[in-house]
């Protein structure tokens, strides 16, 4: 069916569909994620072929029915967020997030407000976008409803301490343990998290490894291909 004319969108993923056409996997404001097929794209045929591209605002228009709507057309309606070396994997990233997590064909307009706002972060990143991902992860969690209790102790429900360690349950919230802990984490970074205010190398760390445990958990064993882009040109550890 058609949408509304001037629908705000983001492009997460593009192939190649036959030899002239492209098939996209986009994030619409208002409709969701859903898959359009964008005919003779990849020889300009289609109206606005020049902007299809990830990380740039778009507002996009499509019509038919089926599971695969047409491209009618695409412009711009903002600028594009300059990403570059790990910021550019990063958003790559987020793209694989979203694809993965967000259910077809359900708004999350919240979600795409996070997705352009941490896109804004990683663009200005100067020395770690690690910040950026957290709070990325963090707030996408929320809004699907997997929030993370990151304030309160599990059982008691004691405000978190932050001259504490803790065991993160992912079904249930931070539990006390020792320094030693193999899993252990310092209240003080469950807190910075929850404020989405990491500033210290061993709260970045620390959220780090909890983050990727617990995205990996909703993935439900899929893997990131992203993931496998920090390494051999960066030679770091991957930040997601």
């Amino acid at each position: 069916m058609p949408n509304e004319p001037g629908q705000d969108a983001v492009i997460l993923r593009r192939r190649d569909y036959c030899e002239t056409s492209l098939l996209l996997d986009i994030f619409s404001e208002p409709q969701g994620r859903l898959n359009l097929l964008a005919k003779g794209a990849k020889r300009g045929r289609t109206p606005g072929a020049a902007f299809l591209q990830c990380f740039a605002p778009l507002r996009l228009s499509w019509t038919g029915r089926g599971e695969l709507p047409v491209l009618t057309a695409a412009e711009p309606c903002g600028e594009a967020f300059a990403l570059r070396g790990t910021a550019l994997y990063c958003g790559f990233y987020l793209n694989e997030l979203l694809s993965y997590l967000l259910p077809p064909l359900d708004p999350y307009p919240e979600v795409f407000r996070l997705y352009l706002d941490t896109l804004g972060r990683l663009a200005q990143a100067d020395d770690s976008a690690e910040p950026a991902l957290r709070g990325f992860e963090v707030g996408l969690l929320e809004h699907l409803g997997y929030g993370l209790c990151l304030d309160r102790e599990a059982g008691s429900g004691r405000p978190v301490d932050p001259a504490r360690t803790y065991a993160y349950h992912i079904e249930s919230g931070p539990v006390a343990c020792p320094p030693d802990h193999p899993a252990a984490i310092h209240g003080s970074t469950l807190l910075d998290l929850g404020r989405d205010r990491l500033e210290s190398p061993v709260a970045l760390k620390e959220a780090k490894h909890l983050m990727r445990r617990v995205v990996q958990y909703y993935l439900d064993g899929r893997g990131l291909k992203s993931r496998d882009l920090f390494q051999p040109s960066t030679g770091k550890a991957p930040h997601a």
